[in-house]
């Protein structure tokens, strides 16, 4: 006997056809459109945002600074550092020995003229200074400071304009608190008299 499909077997029948139109077993139909999407890698995600916030600090950043400008900042280092040398010289360099007033300001001179003339050198291959903004002029009010210390020190001591610049850099270029400020000033001077002059003898001009 026939069967009531005319001979043709059903599609889930064992050993039977595929009928027309319908999906073969075991194969898997095309995914679709709306189906679920597999999510962005984090590494890729927070490659995006730290490219984002680059962008971002990249708008607000002052303008580069220019060659010529790049020069003038080098040879002002190098003038300050001259200055200081001489100043130093004057205090009394002494000797590896003996050190006199003027050894560590003579060293740290020599740094800092080394330095200026290292900016000269690389003023070409400078890329990443920026203009004189207004924070900027916090650095020519230390610059100012530190020229007045130099030269107050060798009529007063040092003492009193020890205790004034570590004041001014810490309340007024470091926003501290006027207690923390006059607090950690007078103890920089405290430490330093200590340290220079009651334990290593050295002759730098002091009142007390």
């Amino acid at each position: 006997m026939t069967s009531g499909h005319g001979g043709a077997n059903s599609p889930g029948s064992p050993g039977g056809s595929t009928a027309a139109g319908a999906t073969p077993r075991g194969d898997v139909g095309p995914a679709s459109p709306t189906g679920p999407v597999e999510p962005v890698p984090s590494s890729l995600h927070d490659l995006e945002e730290a490219v984002h916030q680059l962008e971002a600090e990249a708008e607000h950043r002052p303008p580069a600074a220019g060659r010529t400008t790049n020069l003038v900042v080098a040879l002002v280092v190098v003038a300050l550092g001259a200055a200081a040398l001489v100043g130093a010289m004057s205090l009394g360099a002494g000797s590896a020995s003996s050190p006199g007033s003027g050894t560590w300001p003579l060293l740290i001179s020599v740094v800092l003229v080394l330095l200026g003339l290292g900016l000269v050198a690389t003023v070409r291959g400078t890329v990443d200074a920026e203009r004189f903004t207004r924070p900027s002029l916090m650095v020519l009010v230390g610059i100012a400071t530190m020229i007045a210390f130099v030269a107050l020190i060798g009529v007063i001591g040092f003492e009193i304009p020890a205790a004034l610049l570590a004041f001014v850099w810490l309340r007024f270029l470091g926003q501290e608190s006027w207690r923390s400020s006059i607090i950690t000033s007078l103890a920089v001077v405290v430490a330093f008299y200590l340290v220079f002059v009651a334990a290593l003898a050295v002759p730098i001009p002091h009142l007390f």
